[in-house]
This record gives C-alpha cells, sequence and structure tokens, in this order.
C-alpha cells in the first residue's frame, strides 16, 4: 500500500467517525474569548467584527481563520477568528474546542480536525456575517471594504506536514477558501498556538 493510498484511507476513515462541528452546536456553546472584550458568544463576535470595521470604514480588512491544537490524546483546538484592519493590526477572538471520550491516537487526525473546525467556522461566520451586513443596512457603513476569502493551517514545506500540503489545501479549497500554509499561517502557528 502506497503512502498516498495510506492517507486517503486514514482520511476516510477520519471522515466517518468525525462528529460534525455545527450538528454539535459546538459554536454556539460556550465562548470566544477576546483580550479586550472578554468572554463572547458567537453573535457578539460577529458585531464585534462588524463595530470594529465601521469604526474605519474607509479601510481594508481581512477576516482569517485557523486552528491549532495542543499534542496528547485528547487534544484542545483552539480555533481562532482574526480580522485585520490592513496596516493598523487587529482583534482575535478564540474558542477551545475539545471532545469527550474521542482520541486522537496520530498527528496526522489532528491536523485534519484542524483544518475541517477551521472550514467548518469560517463557513459558518461567512454565512452568518453576510446576514447581519445585509440586516444591518444603514446602521453600518455601506462602504465596508473585506475579503473573507483565508484559512490558515498549521503546516508547512518543512517537517512532517509537508506530506499533507495537497490533501490540506484541497479540503480548504473544497469549501470555497484559499488555504495558507506556513510561515504564512499566522493564525494558526501564532495566535491558536499561543493557546493550544
Amino acid at each position: 500500500m502506497s503512502k498516498k493510498t495510506k492517507i486517503s484511507n486514514g482520511v476516510k476513515n477520519f471522515f466517518e467517525t468525525r462528529p460534525n462541528f455545527v450538528e454539535q452546536n459546538l459554536i454556539g456553546q460556550g465562548n470566544f474569548y477576546n483580550p479586550s472584550q472578554g468572554n463572547l458568544k458567537i453573535n457578539q463576535v460577529i458585531g464585534e467584527i462588524l463595530a470594529y470595521m465601521n469604526q474605519k470604514p474607509e479601510k481594508f480588512y481581512d477576516i482569517i481563520v485557523g486552528c491549532d491544537s495542543s499534542s496528547g490524546e485528547e487534544p484542545h483546538f483552539p480555533v481562532a477568528v482574526v480580522i485585520l484592519r490592513v496596516g493598523e493590526g487587529g482583534r482575535f477572538f478564540l474558542k477551545k474546542i475539545g471532545y469527550k471520550n474521542r482520541k486522537f491516537f496520530n498527528w496526522k487526525t489532528r491536523i485534519l480536525e484542524e483544518v475541517l473546525l477551521s472550514c467548518q467556522l469560517a463557513l459558518y461566520l461567512r454565512e452568518n456575517f453576510e446576514k447581519r451586513i445585509k440586516a444591518a443596512k444603514g446602521k453600518i457603513s455601506d462602504k465596508i471594504h473585506y475579503q473573507f476569502r483565508y484559512i490558515h493551517a498549521d503546516i508547512g514545506e518543512n517537517g512532517a506536514t509537508k506530506d499533507m500540503i495537497k490533501e490540506v489545501t484541497g479540503l480548504i479549497r473544497g469549501n470555497g477558501f484559499e488555504p495558507k500554509i506556513k510561515p504564512e499561517s499566522f493564525v494558526a502557528s501564532t495566535v491558536a498556538d499561543r493557546y493550544s
């Protein structure tokens, strides 16, 4: 069995046993953390992002999602949402996700879980963010310029994760986002990593 076949079979088995992030309401349960705002529900996170953009609507904004994980069989997955005001810094919101009675016996399944959590959160946020913008016409600037395009993955050309680049970037593209890997994936490798 080739290395590629082993990875593909592992991914198939992974998807068959994996709980759905949205179905389990992992987004709605608990809070996201922001250093200046404290703990926030997901709707409050969307509101904070909109308020931040509305402060300087003439600027360009980049909304990015990424995730990391702690090592071990029962890791936590800090998934982060970053809003960048290009050229002026930004803010982040982070949520730690853990699973009861679910073990991750190798690092490849942890990497896949990181990417899947990022994709599911990004899809949820993008859909609900656009709904909030449409619903808030007149309350927020019509001139907000932003992109919600990238998902950052904690993989790179160097090290063991290089064998997963095609698989992970394909998964991200298949969900309608553009992947960034190390060294450009700072949301996963720096922001989320800090809390793993």
